[in-house]
């Protein structure tokens, strides 16, 4: 499976090189350990929360509460690297090792072999590229998860998908103002 890019990202406003996906990492992890912000969530028992965050080099980043059962859905970052880490609880991770096509399509029959699970306990973390397509959730049935979440360049949108089987559709396509 191919790793994130570790080279700058050219900030689209300034030109300037962004932070790359180790970079992001480091910062989801590190906010992650910080117990006084992951405590300052307010937390819904029925539905996710978060609070934006100034992540690092222009990012955008966000501090998320999954209650037991909730998760986001098939959807993709479009052009932005990625990282998140588990603050507390244990979050599911299911993704796709295939690379989608940017637009053109409404449906695609995904090959065998392309599924991915990873369970990220408290202090886990990873990182992804560009056009990363995955789902992530609380799968406790009693157990509250917190998450830090930061992608750069910002999410200029998210492409969200239903999945059946084998078969992806694309269902939405949310922009920043769907979600600020």
């Amino acid at each position: 499976m191919p790793q994130p890019a570790l080279s700058p990202s050219p900030d689209a406003a300034s030109g300037a090189p962004g932070p790359t996906a180790a970079e992001l990492l480091a910062f989801v992890r590190r906010a992650a350990a910080d117990k006084e912000l992951v405590a300052s969530l307010p937390r819904d028992p029925e539905g996710r929360t978060w609070v934006r965050l100034e992540g690092p080099g222009g990012s955008e980043a966000w501090l998320i509460g999954w209650p037991p059962g909730t998760g986001t859905g098939w959807h993709d970052h479009d052009e932005s690297l990625g990282a998140f880490a588990t603050a507390e609880g244990e979050l599911t991770e299911h993704s796709l090792a295939v690379r989608l096509p940017s637009s053109g399509w409404r449906t695609l029959e995904l090959a065998d072999g392309v599924d991915r699970t990873r369970r990220l306990g408290t202090g886990e973390a990873r990182a992804f590229g560009r056009h990363h397509v995955h789902e992530v959730l609380n799968e406790s049935a009693t157990g509250h998860a917190v998450s830090v979440h930061a992608y750069f360049p910002p999410l200029p949108l998210m492409r969200r998908f239903s999945r059946s089987g084998a078969v992806l559709r694309l269902e939405q396509v949310e922009r920043p103002e769907d979600w600020q």
